[in-house]
């Protein structure tokens, strides 16, 4: 009896090691750096910084061709302005008569930041870059994959600095898109998931369910989702689109092919169909 509790509390205290791990890996996910800058796509650009209110220098590209519209591109989670995403959408921008200012949230590529909060405090990442821009006097547009779809429609809701925001699939309710992604990527049961929410929570991670957003956001916003999405489900998209229409005279979704982040790939006319959203109302 006594060696089968010792068993039980070993198995117990490597569980709980492992929840620990993989908590970890979440809220500090690995930097996602490469060597290709703008000038790669034959850009003039500069290396940017800015300090977020809570202290953390944020780093980030700026592309100016001179014009009085820019467009903010924002990664999502786990990756950074390194992204496959942010590298097209920075050409196809530059194209259509857009500057650029593409940076890294925190706990991402080259910023500051101990963990990363899921949208909850890198609202304050792109405020600090809105900050930035602000002497440069421009028409501001946001674009968000995922996190950053998060962080896009909740600056539509809380700062009047940005004119129109694409959120190209952001999770409408952060718990369940958190607990597909444990499925998906860890091939984890989706009922460890409240434990290691614990875990996360204690670390400082924070939620942000977009759901709370719909009845705020009165700004022109286009949401994007793909049919083949593992993470972000179309009818949570949907959902928040009709409530948002309630109070949004300019809001549209667009439910595209492929899978999360990877509507371009499949959809061929994507660059063109959101700059062109943003570039009418910007």
């Amino acid at each position: 009896m006594v060696d089968l509790a010792i068993v039980l509390v070993v198995v117990l205290l490597l569980v709980d090691g492992f929840l620990a791990f993989i908590t970890y890996r979440l809220v500090k996910p690995p930097r996602h750096v490469e060597d290709w800058t703008p000038a790669d796509l034959g850009l003039s650009y500069k290396d940017v910084e800015f300090q977020t209110e809570d202290g953390l220098k944020i780093r980030g590209w700026w592309v100016d061709v001179n014009s009085n519209r820019t467009l903010v591109v924002m990664h999502g989670y786990t990756t950074s302005r390194w992204a496959f995403y942010v590298k097209r959408m920075i050409k196809e921008a530059v194209e259509r008569g857009f500057n650029v200012l593409a940076f890294d949230f925190r706990a991402h590529g080259e910023s500051e930041g101990k963990i990363t909060t899921f949208g909850f405090y890198e609202i304050l990442d792109l405020k600090a870059a809105l900050d930035w821009l602000q002497p440069l006097n421009q028409k501001v547009c946001l674009l968000g994959y995922s996190m950053g779809g998060i962080v896009a429609v909740r600056a539509l809701a809380e700062d009047d600095r940005s004119l129109a925001g694409v959120a190209d699939s952001a999770p409408v309710y952060a718990d369940k898109s958190a607990a597909r992604g444990l499925k998906y990527f860890a091939r984890l049961p989706t009922w460890i998931y409240p434990v290691i929410k614990g875990y996360a929570m204690f670390l400082g991670a924070k939620n942000v369910d977009l759901i709370d957003y719909a009845d705020r956001v009165r700004k022109p916003l286009l949401l994007v989702v793909g049919e083949q999405d593992p993470l972000v489900r179309v009818e949570e998209v949907r959902e928040f689109y009709e409530l948002n229409r309630r109070v949004n005279d300019d809001v549209q979704i667009w439910v595209g092919k492929g899978g999360h982040v990877r509507i371009m790939l499949e959809e061929p006319e994507y660059a063109e169909r959101v700059l062109a959203f943003l570039k009418d109302r910007c």
